[in-house]
């Protein structure tokens, strides 16, 4: 790889782990929502290598980083059976409960970040997209 390519990779790598470092204690985010928040939209497997190449002395709290399992729902990503146990219970130490599947509800302790905090704010509807109903012949 040459170092311009290195230089950029570890550049989106850092801010990643910036974002990750902001997670609070009882709290997730998505792979999605951290590439997002680090300015890497739709890099949720820029996100997860990130994750998966970091070293312990990044001190991420690696744990709270989880794949999307649905609107609402996380879920541990990690296949090794060891690894995900171990994000299952640092996850458990810090209070969020853990479904049997790995499942995580979001609505109840996904991170949303407030302007100025590491708290999380409430969870926000996204607007619908429009109408589902067909617009009459009369408009077209």
């Amino acid at each position: 790889m040459p170092s311009s390519d290195r230089e950029h990779l570890q550049a989106l790598f850092r801010r990643i782990y910036a974002v990750v470092r902001r997670i609070p204690r009882g709290r997730v985010a998505t792979y999605g929502q951290v590439a997002e928040l680090a300015g890497i939209p739709g890099g949720a497997r820029v996100a997860g290598a990130a994750m998966k190449t970091s070293r312990p002395a990044d001190a991420l709290p690696w744990q709270r980083v989880l794949g999307k399992a649905g609107r609402l729902r996380g879920r541990i990503a990690i296949h090794d059976p060891v690894g995900a146990a171990a994000q299952r219970a640092l996850l458990e130490r810090e209070g969020v409960a853990v479904g049997d599947t790995g499942l995580v509800a979001l609505d109840r302790v996904g991170w949303l970040p407030t302007a100025g905090s590491g708290r999380a704010a409430s969870p926000r509807r996204r607007p619908r997209s429009g109408s589902k109903r067909r617009a009459s012949s009369s408009r077209r």
